[in-house]
């Protein structure tokens, strides 16, 4: 099989590969990340193939894998904050709060007519923060979804997770392990 392609730049993706001892290269796709979709597990899903595929139609002989994550609390979608003052509203709308994160993988080799794609969903609760805590968060995850970052160890923000870690972290690992296998076998 040739070298898988992770149409992302994102560290915490690349760090989940390695450690599963996946051999990939990068390749950011650079999409439109919107979604006629109102649904979460629907959006992810969408946006995870439409990453792959931009990159898959540049590169057909290889497999290549996208991946896009959510955040839903309190009926309404979260992904990165658009700049620091809408942080703090999505810090405040989760504080001490249940919410879901959705994630989306996709894995495109056009030259074996490989499409799969998927999502997974784990529950969070946020730990209840005061003012000045949330206003001192808000400045730190700007590239995430929800505007937290549940990796980090310095970032107390989340409290219980019921799910899958790597689905909160941005890249459901069982997908991939699934998709892969599918790949190797088609």
């Amino acid at each position: 099989m040739p070298t898988l392609i992770l149409a992302s730049k994102s560290p915490r993706r690349k760090l989940l590969l390695e450690q599963a001892g996946i051999k990939y290269r990068t390749i950011p796709s650079h999409i439109d990340e919107t979604s006629a979709y109102k649904r979460p597990a629907l959006i992810v899903r969408e946006l995870a193939y439409k990453k792959a595929l931009s990159v898959a139609l540049k590169h057909p002989g290889a497999p290549v894998l996208g991946s896009d994550t959510l955040v839903y609390c309190k009926g309404e979608v979260l992904g990165k904050p658009r700049h620091h003052k809408d942080a703090v509203r999505l810090l405040k709308m989760q504080n001490g709060a249940w919410q879901a994160v959705h994630t989306g993988v996709a894995l495109i080799w056009l030259d074996k007519g490989i499409f799969l794609a998927g999502a997974e969903v784990s529950r969070c609760k946020a730990r209840k923060l005061s003012e000045t805590e949330l206003l001192a968060m808000a400045s730190k995850h700007h590239d995430k979804a929800g505007a937290y970052a549940v990796q980090d160890t310095d970032d107390v923000f989340i409290e219980k997770i019921e799910g899958r870690f790597d689905t909160v972290v941005g890249l459901s690992m069982n997908l991939v392990r699934k998709f892969i296998k599918k790949a190797k076998a088609g």
